[in-house]
């Protein structure tokens, strides 16, 4: 039996009970939290810079960034107001794990907030297996990228929670087919909540940021 299965099985298996404990630290703190994957390139922080002013008389908000290297998404999330914002360099790992945020809870009084946005390492495949404790998970897809991502990357789209569309400013532009993508989505993930959005001229934003209402507002009774 090839050495690397078990290695790999535990490796998951002790990422997944840190997650739990972090589940259960934000959770007693009363903070509905997302784990906010996509490709590079997809608008993960496009989309964070813009549901954070849409929510600055609603919510108290914090963003935990990770990325290879640079602190320039944690900047651009502070700036585009978000109460506290922590970067995490993985230092090459392609994604965040249990362990990262973990160590990026410690640095916040989660209590003093309602919502906690992580945005992931920009990857298809690897954070789709560490789990980090959050509540939700959400997958931006990106009309640029293509129609077939779905097919190409199951164990993306099987695992979340919430799928954004972005970029639908450019369908005129790009040979994207919208009925091939969403078949491809709903035969992984049926019934998955989804909001096709452009950050560029703000369509399908409000209905995103009512859902993440809704899940804090659900989240604290």
């Amino acid at each position: 039996m090839p050495l690397n299965v078990p290695i790999v099985e535990n490796i998951l298996s002790a990422n997944d009970r840190l997650a739990q404990e972090n589940h259960a630290r934000i959770d007693a703190a009363g903070v509905f939290s997302i784990n906010l994957m996509a490709s590079p390139g997809a608008g993960k922080t496009s989309i964070i810079e813009q549901t954070l002013p849409r929510l600055a008389d609603k919510l108290r908000v914090a963003v935990v960034d990770g990325d290879i290297a640079t602190s320039l998404d944690a900047d651009r999330a502070e700036a585009a107001g978000a109460q506290a914002s922590i970067q995490i360099n993985t230092g090459g790992e392609c994604h965040l794990d249990a362990v990262m945020l973990r160590g990026a809870l410690e640095q916040l009084d989660l209590k003093q907030f309602d919502l906690l946005i992580v945005e992931n390492v920009g990857n298809l495949v690897c954070p789709a297996d560490f789990r980090l404790g959050t509540h939700k998970s959400v997958l931006i897809a990106s009309i640029p990228e293509g129609d077939d991502k779905p097919y190409k990357y199951p164990g993306m789209y099987r695992g979340v929670d919430a799928l954004v569309i972005n970029k639908i400013d450019l369908l005129p532009y790009i040979n994207f087919k919208m009925d091939f993508f969403q078949r491809g989505v709903e035969a992984l993930n049926p019934g998955i909540v989804t909001f096709p959005v452009s950050c560029r001229t703000g369509e399908g934003l409000d209905a995103w940021i009512n859902w993440l209402m809704q899940n804090v507002k659900r989240n604290g009774d």
